[in-house]
């Protein structure tokens, strides 16, 4: 983790953490670094029970990748953890989290074939693929008002905007 005392209060001036919240989750940290490397794998997050279950947990985790070396350090640990606090990002910065979840290909638009994809993550064998299409083709034909057959990120947030997401965006995760 680098030095232990500067880190803290250099996280501390670009997140929303006190010094004393980066010290607990810096302890966090380093009990998921299971094999004291510096960094958390994607093994390593899978090990928590919790995460296991999730199916957007590795979409998460490769947004907090923001080095694309395939492991989180504790500077893009911390800097992902914000996006769900209360006080770390404003209602835009979580729309843009959100947004980039199912923006696989980070080209600024949601596809109709990677809206399949997050959606088809989060429901499993739920639903046969024909019917999934038919929510995918129905979600892209409501939210994309200028008709290029994907959703931008304006569009996106229109569309959360129209719906009460406040309260889905604004909350707080303790650690």
């Amino acid at each position: 983790m680098g030095n232990e005392h500067s880190l803290p209060q250099n996280l501390a001036l670009t997140t929303q953490f006190s010094e004393e919240e980066l010290r607990r989750l810096g302890k966090r940290f380093k009990k998921l670094d299971i094999d004291k490397n510096g960094t958390i794998s994607i093994e390593e997050f899978m090990s928590l029970p919790e995460l296991q279950q999730n199916p957007l947990v590795r979409r998460v985790i490769d947004l907090f990748d923001t080095d694309r070396n395939g492991e989180i350090d504790f500077k893009e640990f911390v800097q992902g953890l914000s996006q769900f606090t209360v006080k770390g990002a404003d209602k835009e910065s979580k729309l843009k989290f959100a947004f980039k979840v199912y923006d696989i290909d980070q080209d600024g638009y949601i596809s109709n074939g990677e809206l399949f994809q997050v959606l088809k993550m989060m429901v499993g064998t739920n639903l046969k693929d024909v019917q999934l299409q038919q929510i995918v083709d129905k979600t892209i034909l409501i939210a994309d008002t200028d008709g290029d057959g994907k959703i931008s990120f304006e569009e996106f947030s229109a569309m959360l905007k129209s719906l009460d997401t406040s309260r889905i965006l604004n909350q707080s995760f303790s650690f």
